[in-house]
Formats: structure tokens, C-alpha cells, sequence
């Protein structure tokens, strides 16, 4: 059965930040495919309900490349609310490759690593979580071209717009118009970023639980408590980290220069430094409040949707 204190113990790479380990809630051990198989559905889940922050967040962070200045009302008046749905699907297929792969590959690195040192202590998962982190959104890079370009496609100037249907013919029509290599351009910054926030989560999440169980009498790893600290530890890896996915944004949806057939982004570097110069550092963190809901909103959904389904099958 589910219990608050359970939350993050067996799901999250954040889990157990400070001391060497702690006891999940689940005492049935749970298969390899099964634990993969509950990653990948929470964080499916955990996306259906900050999906709308990402599609803003995707806007704001791009619309300076049109000359624009993101805003939500004249979003909602030309597109419609159910915009904010718009790449739903490439959303989810994102998650099933990332999600999964990110915390499934957690939780056997650490615990074959467990295996080999006979302890898991906090540096261990710091690293754990970095390398996880890497490995996942590389894989699942296609499918965040996929939802950058759908996010934003609705927003551009009619004549310049994809008009993909679904996330089926975006990947399609980006292999046979743009080749197979435009899947993972933006791969880097994205690369980058997950593993900061790997980095972040881990080395935060703890921390601000513990601090707030001190300071405001919370008991640790109640609902209150991790939605306080997951919250808090999204909010810093998310100032960490706005940068990158601004990069990543521009780089997955920009299109060849008319005139040179040049892209006018090459890399993760340039892409910083091009951003920053032409409109000023806070260029990077143009949509970071959405940004900011969706990386502490899928936090607090996903985990808890995990832990839901592990408590379920454990106590068949």
C-alpha cells in the first residue's frame, strides 16, 4: 500500500540523497522489466499533467527567434486553450524512451554498483545519476526534437509552419526531408542538462527535505514534505539548467538560412554565446516560470505515480 514516506525510496535517483540507504516501501522485490516498465508509465502519467507548462515554456523560450515577445492570452485568442496540448504524443513517447530508461537504468547501475562496493552512499548516486541521466536523453533525443518542433509549430507564421500531424509523420517527414542525423541535433545541450539535473536532484533533494522536516515540523517524506523539496530542488536545478534547454529548443527547431542553406546554430556552446550576446544573458531564461512547473511538477507527479503502481504489484 501506498505510503507518503515511501514516495521516493524505490523511484527516485533523489531518493535516498543523504546516508548510505534507506528501505522502500515495497518489501517484495520487483523484476528488472517491471521496475523499467513503472518508470516508464509514471513518467507518461506525470507528463499528461505538465505538458501544458512545456508547450509554454517551448514558446516563450523560441519566440525571440520570430522577433516575438511570448504571451499567453494571444496564444490562447489565435490557437485556442487545447493548444497547450499541442505535441501531447511525442510528449508521451519521449517519456516511455526517457523516463523508463533514466530511472530503470538508475536503479540497476546502483544497485550492481551496491553489489561490487557493498554500500551506496551519496557520491555513488551523484555519479549513478549523471551517467543515467546522459545515457536516457540520449536515446530518447528523437522524440524531444519531435516535441520542440510540435510544441512551437502552431506558433510560427503560417508559410513557415511543418504542419506535422502526429508524432509518427514528424519523424517521418524529419528522416526523409532532413535525415536521420536531425534527431539528435541539440543532443548536447539536452545530454548536458540531464545529467545537471541528475547532479542537482540527488545532491538537493535530501537536503531540503531534512531542512524542512527542522524548520517547519514537516515529517520527513510525508506529501507535504517532498512536494515542499521537490519543489525547492527543482527550483535550483532548474536556474541551473534553463540555459541548456534553451539551447536544446533553439537547436532541434531551427530551420537552414534561406540565402546561405547555413543553420544559424552549430553547437551548445555557440548557441550560448549567440543567444547571450544578441539579446543579453536573461535571453536564456525567457519561459522559465513553465519551465520551472513542468521540471518540479513532473517531479512531484511522477514519483508518486510510480510508487503507486510498485505498492500495487508488490502487494499481489
Amino acid at each position: 500500500m501506498f505510503t507518503p514516506t515511501s514516495m521516493f525510496m524505490a523511484a527516485s535517483p533523489a531518493a535516498n540523497g543523504g546516508g548510505t540507504s534507506a528501505a522502500p516501501a515495497t518489501t517484495k522485490k520487483l523484476s528488472k522489466p517491471v521496475i523499467f516498465a513503472t518508470s516508464g508509465l509514471g513518467g507518461v502519467l506525470g507528463w499528461c499533467v505538465v505538458h501544458p507548462a512545456n508547450t509554454i515554456a517551448v514558446r516563450a523560450s523560441l519566440a525571440s527567434m520570430q522577433g516575438k515577445t511570448f504571451n499567453f492570452s494571444t496564444m490562447v485568442k489565435e490557437q485556442g486553450l487545447m493548444s497547450v496540448y499541442d505535441g501531447l504524443s511525442a510528449g508521451l513517447m519521449r517519456q516511455v524512451f526517457y523516463a523508463s530508461s533514466r530511472f530503470g537504468l538508475f536503479e540497476t547501475f546502483r544497485d550492481m554498483l551496491h553489489e561490487y562496493r557493498g554500500k551506496t552512499d551519496f557520491a555513488s548516486r551523484v555519479v549513478v545519476g549523471a551517467i543515467t541521466g546522459g545515457i536516457a536523453a540520449y536515446i530518447s533525443c528523437p522524440m524531444e526534437v519531435a516535441v520542440v518542433r510540435m510544441s512551437n509549430d502552431s506558433s510560427l507564421p503560417e508559410k513557415e509552419r511543418r504542419n506535422y500531424k502526429n508524432v509518427f509523420d514528424t519523424a517521418a517527414r524529419i528522416m526523409r526531408e532532413e535525415g536521420v542525423a536531425t534527431f539528435w541535433r541539440g543532443s548536447n545541450p539536452f545530454v548536458t542538462r540531464a545529467m545537471m539535473v541528475g547532479v542537482f536532484q540527488v545532491a538537493t533533494l535530501d537536503q531540503f527535505k531534512s531542512m524542512y522536516a527542522s524548520m517547519l515540523g514537516q515529517t520527513k517524506n510525508s506529501i507535504s514534505n517532498v512536494f515542499s523539496a521537490a519543489m525547492t530542488s527543482g527550483l535550483i536545478y532548474s536556474i541551473a539548467t534553463m540555459p541548456l534547454e534553451a539551447s536544446k529548443n533553439r537547436m532541434a527547431s531551427q530551420k537552414p538560412d534561406a540565402k546561405t542553406g547555413k543553420l544559424p546554430y552549430t553547437g551548445m556552446v555557440q548557441t550560448l554565446t549567440k543567444v547571450a550576446a544578441d539579446e543579453g544573458v536573461m535571453g536564456l531564461y525567457k519561459g522559465f516560470l513553465p519551465y520551472y512547473l513542468r521540471c518540479g511538477g513532473h517531479t512531484v507527479s511522477m514519483f508518486i505515480i510510480v510508487q503507486l503502481l510498485r505498492d500495487a504489484i508488490a502487494n499481489q
